[in-house]
C-alpha cells in the first residue's frame, strides 16, 4: 500500500533548491494523483521572503537588509528563514482533505501546538491572527500557496535563538510591535534545529489523518 504521507529531512538548503524541489513535487502530484503526500523538512540560510504584494512595508529598509529577498507565491507580508529554524513546506493533496484553507491552517498550528508541548512550551493561537504564539511572543509563522488543491509552502517555527536576530530588519508578517521568540530561550534547555524535526515529524503525522482524514 502506497504511505499516506513521506517526510524527508533535506538538512540546511539555500531558498532556491528548495522551491525547486516544492515545484517538483507538486508538478508530480498534479499528474499522478496516487503519490503520497510529502512533509519536507529543512533549515534554510538566510533569506528574507514576501508574499506577491504591493505592500512591502514590512521590509522596513529593502536597500540595507542583512540577508537577500526572495518574492514568492504564498499569502502573507514579509518573514525570515535562517539558521536556529525549523521550516516545514507540506505537499498535501487538499482536494482529497476537504479543501478547506482555514481547516488546513489551524491542522498546521496544532502540529506546532502540540510539538511544543513536548518539550515544554506552551503555544497557543491568537484572534484574527495565524501563526503560534508563547504568551505575547510570537514562535512560529505560517504561510501557505496552493496550486490546484495542491499545498506548498508551510511554517517555520524559530528553535534556537541564532534565528531572531535577522527578524529585527523586518515587521515580521506585518504585525507592528511583534516580539519574536524561539523554542530554546522559552524552555532553557538546548535543542537542535533537527532533533525538533523528529518531534514535529510524529505529531504532523498522527494530526493529518485525524484533522484532515483522506476522502473515501
Amino acid at each position: 500500500m502506497t504511505p499516506a504521507l513521506h517526510v524527508e529531512w533535506l538538512g540546511r538548503i539555500a531558498y532556491a533548491p528548495a522551491l525547486a524541489r516544492q515545484d517538483a513535487l507538486v508538478a508530480a502530484k498534479i499528474a499522478d494523483p496516487v503519490l503520497p503526500d510529502t512533509l519536507l523538512l529543512l533549515e534554510h540560510d538566510p533569506v528574507y521572503t514576501i508574499g506577491r504584494t504591493p505592500d512591502r512595508s514590512s521590509l522596513l529598509a529593502p536597500e540595507s537588509l542583512p540577508h537577500p529577498v526572495e518574492t514568492i507565491q504564498r499569502g502573507g507580508q514579509a518573514t525570515y528563514h535562517g539558521p536556529g529554524q525549523l521550516v516545514g513546506y507540506p505537499i498535501i493533496d487538499l482536494s482529497r482533505r476537504g479543501r478547506d484553507l482555514h481547516r488546513y491552517l489551524r491542522f498546521l498550528e496544532e502540529v506546532l501546538i502540540m510539538s511544543l508541548a513536548e518539550v515544554g512550551v506552551v503555544g497557543t493561537r491568537r484572534d484574527g491572527l495565524t501563526g503560534v504564539w508563547v504568551g505575547p511572543r510570537k514562535i512560529a509563522s505560517l504561510g501557505v500557496g496552493v496550486r490546484r488543491w495542491i499545498s506548498l509552502h508551510g511554517f517555520a517555527i524559530n528553535v534556537t535563538a541564532e534565528a531572531l536576530a535577522p527578524f529585527g530588519a523586518i515587521t515580521p508578517c506585518g504585525i507592528a510591535g511583534v516580539e519574536m521568540t524561539a523554542l530554546e530561550p522559552e524552555n532553557g534547555q538546548s535543542i537542535s534545529v533537527d532533533g525538533f524535526a523528529h518531534v514535529v515529524d510524529r505529531f504532523f503525522r498522527a494530526q493529518l489523518e485525524e484533522d484532515l482524514p483522506l476522502a473515501p
